[in-house]
C-alpha cells in the first residue's frame, strides 16, 4: 500500500468543494484538522461552506474558480499555494440521451469532468513532486467502470477520469515522485446531482449517503489506498465484462443498471457565471 497522508494539520483543496460530496469532504478534512480550501464556480457555495467550517472552529478559504477555465485554474491555484491534497471532485451531468443533449452540455460535461483534470493537477503536482509528499484524488464514477443508458457524455467522461488516475498512477511510481493517487468509483451518491434514479436490488446497489462515501475517501487517504470502489459489488462489473457481450448486457438488465436513469430528474450540466477578470481571491 502506497503511503497515507495524514489530515490533521494538512493544506487540502477540493474542487466542486460547495455542495453535495464535495462539501461533505471540506467538512470532514476541516474536523480532522485539515486546512481547507473550496474551490466552486458558484462563489457563493464555497463561501457558504467555507463559512460553515469557521463557525465550527476550522480553517477554510474559499475560491470562485471554473475549473474548466486553464486560465482561471492557473490564477488561482498560484493564490492558493502549495497544498498536501488534491481532491478531484467538481462534475456535472446532462442525463440526456445522446441524440437529446445539447452541444453545449456535452461540452460542457467533457471539459469539466475530463479537462479540468489535467489543469488542476497539473497545478499542484509538482510542488508534492517537490516536497515528495502529497495525494491526488480522483473521483470518478461506478459509471467510469461500465457504461449506463442516457449517460454516454458522463459515463465517457468517467471512464476517462480512471483513465487519468491510472496513468497519473504510472508517472508518479515510474518517477519516484512520491505522491499518492486514489481514484474513487462510487455508485450513486444522493446529493440531488442524480435526483431521480432508481435502483433495482438496494441491497446489492444501494443509492450511497455523502457522509458515508465522505467518511471513506477520508479514511483513504489517510490509510494510501489507491483506489476505493462503492459498494465492493461494483468491482465485479468490469470483470463481467469478461463474457460474450450478449450475457453481459443481459447481466446489466437483470441488474437494472439501464434503468436507473429511466426517472432522472436532476440537474443539468452547469453553466459557469460570466466570465469575470480572474477568480475570486481565496478569502
Amino acid at each position: 500500500m502506497a503511503r497515507g497522508t495524514r489530515l490533521s494539520g494538512a493544506t487540502v483543496l477540493i474542487t466542486g468543494g460547495g455542495s453535495g460530496l464535495g462539501r461533505r469532504m471540506a467538512l470532514g478534512a476541516a474536523r480532522r484538522g485539515s486546512r481547507v480550501i473550496i474551490w466552486d464556480v458558484d462563489g457563493g457555495r464555497g463561501a457558504a461552506v467555507r463559512d460553515e467550517i469557521r463557525a465550527a472552529g476550522g480553517r477554510a478559504e474559499a475560491q470562485a474558480v471554473d475549473v474548466a477555465d486553464r486560465d482561471a485554474v492557473k490564477a488561482a491555484a498560484a493564490g492558493a499555494g502549495p497544498v498536501d491534497v488534491l481532491v478531484n471532485n467538481a462534475g456535472v451531468v446532462s442525463g440526456q440521451q445522446l441524440l437529446d443533449a445539447t452541444d453545449e452540455a456535452i461540452e460542457r460535461t467533457m471539459q469539466v469532468n475530463v479537462m479540468a483534470l489535467y489543469w488542476v493537477t497539473r497545478a499542484f503536482l509538482g510542488g508534492m513532486a517537490n516536497r515528495r509528499r502529497g495525494t491526488v484524488v480522483t473521483v470518478a464514477s461506478a459509471a467510469g467502470l461500465v457504461g449506463v443508458a442516457r449517460q454516454t457524455d458522463y459515463s465517457a467522461s468517467k471512464f476517462a477520469a480512471f483513465g487519468f488516475n491510472e496513468s497519473l498512477r504510472a508517472e508518479v511510481r515510474a518517477g519516484k515522485l512520491g505522491v499518492n493517487t486514489l481514484v474513487v468509483c462510487p455508485y450513486y451518491i444522493d446529493t440531488g446531482m442524480f435526483e431521480g434514479v432508481r435502483t433495482r436490488w438496494p441491497r446489492l446497489l444501494p443509492i450511497l449517503q455523502e457522509e458515508q462515501v465522505a467518511t471513506r475517501v477520508l479514511d483513504a487517504i489517510e490509510d494510501g489506498r489507491q483506489e476505493l470502489v462503492l459498494p465492493s459489488l461494483v468491482n465485479l462489473l468490469p470483470v463481467l465484462r469478461l463474457l460474450p457481450v450478449s450475457v453481459f448486457d443481459r447481466l446489466m438488465d437483470v441488474l437494472g443498471v439501464n434503468r436507473t436513469m429511466d426517472h432522472f430528474t436532476g440537474r443539468s450540466s452547469e453553466v459557469p457565471p460570466a466570465k469575470a477578470a480572474g477568480p475570486t481571491p481565496a478569502s
